[in-house]
């Protein structure tokens, strides 16, 4: 039987999963590794970190399948995406902590952009809003920050990648550096249209074209491990960041199906096939995972502070000893109790784009307990989700389509049956729970997997995709508009201008 390993390196930790060719799950490891936050707003990975603990994990897990490297087909890398990295070619060597996707240090040069009128073009090429979050500010404060880094960069001697195409470096000992079409897309640098880098924005944010990565399809073959890391080469044939990952391993691969993430962040990708749609509710056209040449693209709308709201509650109200305690806690009380909880520790993304947001816990009582905080921070992961869903389905209307029918969903948190039900109630549609709910990792193992063959179509892995349990809405729809309302005005109260 042919074995899959899915390298799947998120924020906050590296996992790795070693599939069979029905797409079950064989053996997994995971490591969680260091946060650095070197002042308020800065987000930080020390590379190597990155690196070692997704090293450490992949030889775990071959360990706990019973399995050598001469066993696995084909590895598969997802990723954590929009993290920037920028190494030296010669040394490989990293210049620079990794600046992590929530970090929020450019957001004066995003500014700088937005006053110059540029953010209407930048989102015809791009797909983007001008936001921190993307990689191309932050590669710009890399080059110009770090000492003696453009001048480097100018004479061809430094690489920059997202996360995925530093562990390809790795893997293959330095001989190829690339990434695919989904990572690109996120970059702020690249057009989604014509599937290449963009001269005008590398020349809007004076960047040399001689740092970037060669791009390709997401199954594709884009190197071998160096021997010495496994004692034999695999082929490394399946690139793509977590998100459209996910939305690969969900099997949602025509117009019209979509999916969320409950991780980290929240993160919900509707696909739209071949057609590129424009968003006018704050959402981000970006390019879907592919298999080919020819462009593919989803609607997308990123929570950042989903399942950290939890972390938060753990580590800093200290209100649960661990995270797997917060549905009991939730459930001890039979509703919010008017409690509205709008994490926006690090701004509002989508469809909100207020960087300078900050969280709020509005509708305190003396009644108010540590319960009705938690049980209305987990509520916040779903109204957060169902202002994307609805913006998603508006565009899809505008754009020709139809409202999305049902939300495919994955994830640390979508185990959360309360969190699912709420969810389900408040969108008006069945939530769906698939069997394998490690999807983000599915999604890169079913593209290494067609690159080489262990799979031949996406007929065939649609027909492999199950549903664990189907979530249906019971709440009245006057009930659910007039807590998405309440919502609203707690939103409104977390901007601080």
């Amino acid at each position: 039987m042919p074995y899959i390993l899915a390298l799947d390196q998120g924020t906050s930790s590296s996992r790795s999963i070693v599939f069979d060719e029905t797409g079950r799950i064989v053996a997994q490891a995971q490591r969680e590794f260091r946060q650095i936050f070197p002042q308020p707003g800065w987000v930080e990975h020390d590379p190597d970190d990155l690196w070692t603990s997704q090293l450490a994990t992949a030889h775990a897990a071959l360990a706990l399948a019973g399995l050598t490297a001469r066993d696995i087909t084909a590895i598969g890398i997802t990723n954590q995406r929009e993290t920037t990295l920028l190494w030296n070619r010669r040394t490989g060597r990293p210049l620079h902590n990794a600046i992590v996707w929530q970090d929020r240090r450019t957001e004066p040069l995003c500014a700088e952009l937005r006053v110059q009128g540029l953010a209407e073009a930048i989102g015809a090429t791009t797909g983007l809003v001008v936001d921190p979050y993307f990689s191309g500010t932050k590669l710009r404060w890399l080059l110009d920050e770090v000492s003696g880094a453009r001048a480097a960069a100018e004479r061809g001697e430094l690489a920059f990648g997202t996360v995925d195409a530093w562990l390809l470096w790795q893997l293959t000992g330095g001989r190829v550096h690339a990434t695919d079409v989904s990572n690109a897309s996120r970059t702020m640098l690249f057009d989604i249209g014509a599937n290449r880098w963009d001269a005008a924005m590398l020349a809007r944010l004076d960047i040399p074209a001689s740092v970037l990565p060669a791009v390709h399809p997401s199954s594709h073959v884009f190197g071998e491990t160096d021997a010495a890391l496994f004692g034999v080469s695999i082929p490394v044939a399946g690139m793509a960041g977590d998100q459209q990952s996910a939305l690969f391993g969900q099997a949602c691969f025509t117009a019209g199906l979509a999916k969320n993430t409950y991780g980290t962040g929240c993160f919900m990708l509707m696909h739209t096939g071949t057609q590129r749609p424009v968003s006018h509710n704050g959402l981000l056209t970006t390019s879907a995972a592919q298999t080919g040449p020819t462009p593919e693209f989803a609607l997308e709308g990123s929570v950042f502070i989903g399942g950290a709201v939890v972390q938060w509650l753990r580590d800093g109200l200290n209100a649960i000893r661990g995270s797997g305690e917060v549905q009991g806690l939730a459930e001890s009380v039979p509703d919010a109790g008017g409690v509205m909880f709008v994490p926006a520790f690090t701004g509002l993304g989508a469809p909100y784009w207020q960087p300078d947001a900050r969280g709020a816990i509005v509708g305190l009582s003396r009644g108010t307990t540590v319960a009705h905080i938690a049980r209305a921070a987990l509520e916040s992961i779903a109204f957060q989700s169902t202002a994307l869903l609805q913006a998603l389905s508006r565009d899809a209307v505008a754009n020709g389509g139809a409202a999305v029918t049902e939300l495919r969903v994955d994830g640390g948190a979508c185990v959360n049956d309360l969190l699912m039900q709420f969810q389900a109630d408040l969108l008006g549609i069945p939530v769906v729970r698939p069997q394998v709910t490690e999807t983000t990792a599915l999604g890169a193992a079913y593209l290494a997997g067609l690159a080489t063959g262990v799979w031949h179509s996406r007929e065939e892995l649609s027909a492999q995709w199950r549903v664990e349990r189907r979530f249906l809405p019971t709440m009245a729809r006057d009930r659910a508009d007039e807590l998405m309302a309440q919502w609203a005005r707690a939103v409104r109260q977390t901007l601080t201008h």
